[in-house]
């Protein structure tokens, strides 16, 4: 006998109710099996062929979809037909470059409020799979690193094991340690913790500095030209970084969610090689067609003027904490899956460079060849 399927005309997760069928010509468990009558709503049941414009079953909120990352995982579920539910505290005009990335009712924009719980429970409560991606590049009065990493994460993880979501995604940074000197990565480590009590299963991912377009890594050396030199400390000889292509995160998240086995696991997510941090802004600068003039500040120094850019009331340039990330030497985790363990190649920054810093050329170098620009040496001993 066949399930009987009635149509909800809100979002909802399946719900099974089996009520005692009869049926003749049915084995015991195929009857088992069978007999079901299910009350389902259309976007939770997979159809039509691939593509955004078929059902991928995913019902999915992101929270901090507005972020540099959020943008990438969202078109990412867009292209494959899920439904995603986007809270947002930003303007109107901050979101509107997500309404293309998914079909027509796919992407769903609600206002919430990360300290109310309420809001943050409406936000969720249809969806199947839950993101943060809730991030702040540097602290202020109003958003305290706790806040931003541990509290919230924690109020999310609860409300969504209580809301019966099947899979969260929390994204944290793969030098989170309690013992860091960033107290951005301190943060990090404690939300870790938070979320894995609060919601066992959950899925963290622990991705090393991103590189993309709107990155704040790449563009922040680039940026650097308007200062005559590069401050680094210790020459940037003592650092050793493993940037990893943004899209690559995003791909890693969406194949977390349609892994049957990813419940409950940690990855680290690097890209392909590490390189001293004075080599990788090096073949920045070779990208740029600039002159690389990098010159040794003792860390005190950039302290004092990192301290000066904090006082600006909008976006910092840099912060005594950014100092302290950017000077971290990336941590190897050969126990935990990576990217290859969700079937994922990662990109070579030579391959995607360009895209991040063409805008940052002079002219007469606008449509030079990548090529031209001599590959940084990646390292193997540190």
């Amino acid at each position: 006998m066949a399930a009987s399927v009635r149509w909800w005309q809100a979002p909802c997760r399946a719900l099974l109710v089996r009520p005692p069928v009869s049926g003749a010509g049915c084995g015991g468990s195929a009857l088992a099996s069978l007999q079901q009558h299910r009350e389902v709503h259309y976007s939770v049941i997979p159809h039509g062929r691939s593509g955004r414009s078929s059902v991928s079953g995913i019902v999915a909120t992101v929270f901090g979809a507005t972020g540099f990352l959020g943008r990438y995982v969202v078109n990412r579920l867009g292209r494959v037909g899920s439904q995603v539910i986007i809270p947002y505290r930003c303007d109107q005009y901050d979101i509107m470059y997500l309404r293309p990335m998914g079909d027509l009712g796919q992407l769903l924009f609600m206002e919430w409020n990360a300290r109310d719980t309420d809001s943050i429970r409406r936000a969720l409560q249809y969806s199947n799979v839950v993101i943060n991606l809730v991030g702040k590049e540097w602290e202020t009065g109003n958003s305290k690193y706790e806040d931003v990493f541990v509290n919230i994460p924690r109020e999310i993880a609860k409300l969504s094991r209580e809301a019966g979501v099947e899979k969260f995604i929390h994204v944290s940074h793969l030098n989170a340690n309690m013992k860091s000197p960033s107290k951005y990565l301190r943060n990090k480590a404690a939300g870790e913790i938070a979320v894995r009590e609060e919601f066992p299963d959950a899925i963290i991912m622990k991705p090393s500095e991103m590189f993309g377009r709107e990155d704040r890594f790449f563009n922040h050396f680039a940026n650097m030209r308007w200062f005559v030199g590069v401050p680094l400390i210790a020459l940037g000889k003592k650092t050793v970084k493993q940037p990893i292509y943004v899209v690559d995160v995003a791909k890693a998240i969406v194949n977390a969610i349609k892994d049957p086995d990813s419940k409950g696991k940690t990855y680290t997510l690097t890209g392909p090689h590490r390189y001293l941090l004075h080599d990788l802004v090096e073949y920045v600068y070779a990208v740029l067609h600039r002159a690389f003039l990098p010159y040794p500040l003792p860390r005190p120094l950039y302290y004092l003027l990192a301290r000066f850019f904090e006082m600006n009331p909008f976006e910092p340039w840099t912060t005594r904490d950014k100092v302290d990330r950017i000077h971290t030497t990336d941590m190897r985790h050969p126990d935990l899956p990576g990217l290859e363990d969700l079937g994922i190649i990662p990109t070579p920054i030579e391959q995607r460079a360009i895209e991040v810093l063409r805008r940052h050329r002079k002219f007469r170098w606008l449509e030079a060849e990548i090529e031209e620009a001599k590959p940084a040496t990646p390292v193997t001993n540190m």
